[in-house]
């Protein structure tokens, strides 16, 4: 079926909306600080409800009103309105499992599976080339791509979280910062006790001036961790109230060598050593079987899943319809650009309707509004800020896009769901605000000098490329 059945106001008649503004108190209206408008509001609120020709006013970074524009208009004076001619108003992406200043590895190692890619190329890489300097450079380079994609959350895991965590806030960008830890030597430590003190340290003491990055903890995965390192993190996590962010069932050959370790699976793994209990952001999880399904759908843990990722790695095939169907909250991520080679999620939102599709001989298996929700309502409950973002309603932040319809490319329109999930770009997003602060307009970011930051990376993968060729 069509539109009609989206819950889409057609011909004046208003559907299901769930807030709408007040009457006006005066002639002029209520003052607040932006109205943006919307030739359709895809609103991803419980009903789902789609406005045509629909409004959204902010006050003090927040929403406080959605309804038709007519009556937004006249309810309220806003400091700045921003048209919505062809365009559609929605909430903001969300990028539930990346690691941003991985972008200066773009391309670097490509076609290879996951424990190769890793330990041969990844890992010896970053052990040369990754200090305070390239997670600058990268965090900055992965802000403008993503914002410019109207991506305005994310879940990060990678070294040095202080310096990318700086240059997020700078940008403007939400975010959950992961600290990393690992039992191995790794840019700045020599192994577990510096990285875990780190961490820690980093939770325990990070400050947002913006109140848009939360810091979080984040061991590496299961097979790089031992469990009585694991354990030491799920203490200190219950002890300081940090979430957890972790690789987890990711690959066959993890499941392997857990199994030859200790003997069990991943996710039993984890299990038994506490990790269901505390609340964490499960990256991956392509290999949970049906009894772990049930076992995590009663836990604190939420998946994300990375289905270019997954795919270019050959890791597999997340069961994410079971997920769903089980009552796991399921995200949607990109991974990191050395592995997908992106940042895009409109790519992620479309990769997951489409490969469950495939993967499973069934064509409803993924309905497009469902891989849109993974990456805006769904997502955001599954990183723990569903009640500040992934939807427009009434006391949530101001996190929208604007996708322009406007092209030739994407005519005719019938379904803007439809057009969003299967036909729209990152270069179809105009307009992104976060917390009510435009950071992207009319294509053009506000808050990166975008020809100092080109500088920047020609002059760092110069270096690195000179480096690898010294090496050869």
């Amino acid at each position: 079926m069509l539109a009609t059945l989206r819950k889409l106001v057609l011909g004046g008649i208003v559907l299901g909306i769930s807030a709408c503004a007040p009457e006006p108190t005066n002639n002029e209206g209520a003052a607040v600080d932006l109205i943006a408008h919307g030739r359709w509001v895809v609103t991803m609120d419980g009903p789902g409800t789609i406005l045509e020709n629909g409004a959204v006013a902010v006050k003090d970074g927040q929403i406080i009103a959605v309804g038709p524009a007519a009556i937004i208009d006249e309810a309220y004076s806003a400091a700045k309105t921003i048209p919505g001619t062809d365009r559609v108003l929605m909430p903001g992406l969300i990028n539930g499992h990346t690691h941003a200043a991985m972008v200066l590895f773009r391309g670097m190692a490509d076609d290879l599976e996951l424990m190769n890619w890793l330990q041969n190329y990844i890992f010896p890489m970053e052990g040369q080339f990754v200090d305070e300097e390239f997670v600058s450079i990268g965090a900055e380079l992965a802000c403008l791509e993503m914002l410019r994609g109207g991506t305005t959350s994310i879940v990060d895991m990678y070294f040095y979280p202080q310096i990318s965590g700086a240059i997020f806030e700078r940008c403007g960008l939400r975010a959950v910062l992961g600290a990393p830890m690992i039992d191995y030597p790794s840019p700045g430590f020599s192994g577990w006790d510096d990285s875990f003190a780190a961490g820690v340290d980093f939770v325990k003491n990070w400050k947002s001036t913006s109140g848009r990055t939360i810091a979080a903890l984040a061991p590496h995965a299961p097979y790089t961790v031992s469990p009585d390192h694991l354990r030491d993190v799920v203490e200190v996590a219950g002890s300081i109230n940090a979430p957890i962010t972790m690789h987890l069932a990711e690959d066959r050959a993890e499941t392997k060598m857990i199994q030859d370790n200790y003997g069990t699976s991943p996710v039993r793994h984890v299990a038994a050593l506490g990790m269901l209990d505390t609340p964490m952001i499960a990256a991956h999880m392509v290999w949970p079987d049906a009894e772990e399904i049930a076992q995590l759908a009663g836990s604190k843990v939420s998946a994300v899943h990375n289905p270019t990722s997954n795919m270019k790695l050959g890791a597999g095939i997340s069961p994410v319809p079971a997920m769903l169907a089980a009552g796991i909250k399921v995200g949607l991520g990109t991974d990191g650009a050395a592995s997908n080679n992106d940042l895009d999620m409109w790519e992620e939102i479309r990769m997951a309707a489409l490969l469950h599709k495939v993967g499973s001989n069934d064509p409803t298996a993924m309905p497009a509004e469902t891989a849109l929700r993974l990456a805006t309502s769904i997502g955001a409950a599954a990183i723990g800020l569903g009640d500040a973002t992934g939807s427009l309603e009434v006391g949530k932040q101001a996190d929208m896009i604007q996708v322009d319809m406007s092209d030739p490319r994407v005519q005719p329109i019938y379904d803007i769901i439809s057009h969003l999930v299967y036909v729209t770009h990152a270069s179809d997003v105009v307009t992104t605000m976060i917390a009510g602060q435009v950071l992207v307009e009319e294509g053009e970011a506000l808050t990166i000098d975008s020809a100092a930051l080109a500088a920047k990376v020609k002059a760092k993968s110069n270096q690195i490329r000179d480096a690898l060729a010294a090496d050869q």
